[in-house]
């Protein structure tokens, strides 16, 4: 594959230590950027120069295929030729200016994309910008065509290297050292959530933390434990590349400038989790105030123009997916009703957006008296909260036991989508009785449709505990936006091939 050998340079040698000036109170000798293990790294320069080799390929495809389509009409000096041959060159550069070979957006969340996208629509308003000033005859299949195409395949290509850098780094390649500092069970929580979201690409190498906690610590983690004051001579040590830093009255503002300060010059890394648990990126904004600069968190919006498109493209979507998959639909429903007794559809009351309720429908998948079993069955549920969850349940049938491996049984939801009371993308769809117990901050997930995949979707399924269940619902109701549910929905492709969770 293009990426194998991304991780192969991972360095594991013991990073030099030399002498700094002591120029603030607790400071302590850390090595140089210069002086740390190059392979940690390195998997970044050979990752950013796969994308551009792609990128220069995809943009001489784009010049040849434009330049074919008019190759009656040029001449050695055609407007035309020259702007088709300086392609493959300006546009890995103006991806370059807009960020989207930084390393910090390799491999996780939406900005990659945004500055892909940047770099399409600079390129198309410098080419209708030169050719109306300059009065050039570039062809509109360049302008309107090519560079359009060249934006997809570009985005495409990045969905591919991100399969890639995320299989590798499900291998323990390509990953950052990370040290995680902050009060005992702050660092604990975090370093339980970057263990489980290995995609992210963060390696705990170390822990720093109170005295308090040091022991406790290193027996839940099984890393190297430090003090608040060790911290960058354990990543000096250990050749972390990354500290990050949890929210904590021991991590407050005095502490943080301090630890900047020591990191200065040692190319490490430093991250700061805000405390705010589920609201990510798009609501934070840092405003500065008369010089003081606070993070300004924007409230979550659920209505607007992006609601409305939302809810337009998924009944467009639902209905152009039944037609598609008709024969799809005919072959399972035959199966259900050729295999077992019953009803071919099952229809259960969910809890929809503002506690209303409506009928979801599902492909039978169980005996026909799978509800009046489920006292029977209590003493192997193995969820730790309000779901009910067998492993290898009694009560699903050969054909369903197949069809829930695929997702298969959830097709006809497509109807529910189709009618408005349900979204491609959402929470899991409640029950009235999970509903009547919950409290007012998981009843947050009843602020937008639910949906027939979602983040729990694609991060687990029924393999997921309920707190982190619910904890990536909220996520998804606090920052939802179009990208994130195309995003979720390319995920899904992936998650259903996987099978993992699905029983």
């Amino acid at each position: 594959m293009l990426l194998d050998h991304l991780g192969a340079g991972r360095g594991t040698a013991t990073a030099a230590v030399v002498p700094v000036p002591r120029l603030v109170p607790d400071a302590v000798a850390v090595a140089p950027a210069a002086a740390r293990p190059a392979g940690a790294r390195r998997w970044a320069g050979r990752y950013a120069a796969a994308l551009v080799a792609g990128e220069v390929a995809a943009a001489a495809t784009a010049s040849a295929a434009v330049l074919l389509a008019h190759s009656a009409e040029l001449t050695a000096g055609s407007p035309l030729l020259w702007a088709a041959g300086a392609l493959p060159l300006s546009w890995p550069l103006l991806l370059l200016g807009t960020g989207a070979h930084d390393e910090r957006v390799f491999g996780t969340g939406s900005e990659e994309y945004r500055r892909v996208a940047r770099a399409g629509f600079l390129l198309l308003a410098l080419a209708s910008l030169v050719s109306y000033v300059g009065q050039l005859e570039l062809s509109r299949a360049l302008v309107l065509v090519a560079v359009p195409a060249l934006t997809a395949v570009t985005l495409l290509v990045r969905l591919g290297a991100r399969w890639q850098l995320r299989r590798l780094r499900a291998r323990g390649r390509c990953t950052k050292r990370v040290v995680v500092v902050g009060r005992g069970g702050a660092v604990a929580e975090l370093v339980t959530r970057l263990r489980r979201e290995r995609a992210a690409g963060l390696e705990v190498v170390a822990a720093c933390v109170t005295p308090e906690s040091r022991a406790r610590v290193a027996d839940a983690l099984g890393v190297p434990v430090g003090g608040l004051d060790d911290v960058a001579e354990t990543a000096a040590r250990l050749g972390a590349d990354t500290i990050a830093v949890t929210s904590a009255s021991e991590t407050a503002a005095e502490y943080l400038r301090r630890l900047s300060w020591q990191l200065e010059g040692t190319g490490v890394e430093l991250l700061v989790a805000p405390g705010l648990i589920e609201v990510a990126g798009p609501r934070l904004h840092i405003r500065p105030f008369e010089g003081l600069p606070l993070l300004s968190v924007e409230q979550p919006r659920f209505e607007g123009w992006q609601r409305v498109v939302k809810g337009g493209l998924d009944r467009v979507a639902a209905a152009l997916a039944i037609v598609l998959v008709a024969p799809v639909l005919l072959a399972i429903a035959a199966a259900v009703k050729l295999t077992s007794p019953g009803p071919l559809l099952y229809r259960q009351e969910r809890v929809g957006v503002n506690g209303r309720s409506f009928t979801m429908y599902k492909f039978r998948s169980m005996v026909v008296d799978a509800d009046r079993q489920v006292d029977a069955l209590r003493t192997q549920n193995i969820s730790d909260g309000l779901l009910f969850k067998v492993r290898a349940d009694p009560r699903v049938t050969p054909v369903g036991r197949l069809l829930r491996r695929l997702s298969l049984d959830e097709l006809p939801q497509l109807l529910n989508v189709l009618g408005g009371t349900m979204s491609l993308v959402g929470p899991r769809p409640p029950l009235p009785s999970e509903v009547a117990r919950y409290d007012s901050s998981v009843h947050r997930r009843l602020l937008v449709k639910p949906g027939l995949t979602g983040l729990w979707q694609v991060s687990g399924r029924s393999d997921l505990p309920w707190e982190e269940a619910v904890r990536l619902d909220l996520r998804y109701v606090e920052n939802w936006s179009l990208t994130m549910d195309l995003l979720i929905l390319v995920r899904t492709v992936r998650a259903v091939l996987g099978r993992s969770g699905a029983y």
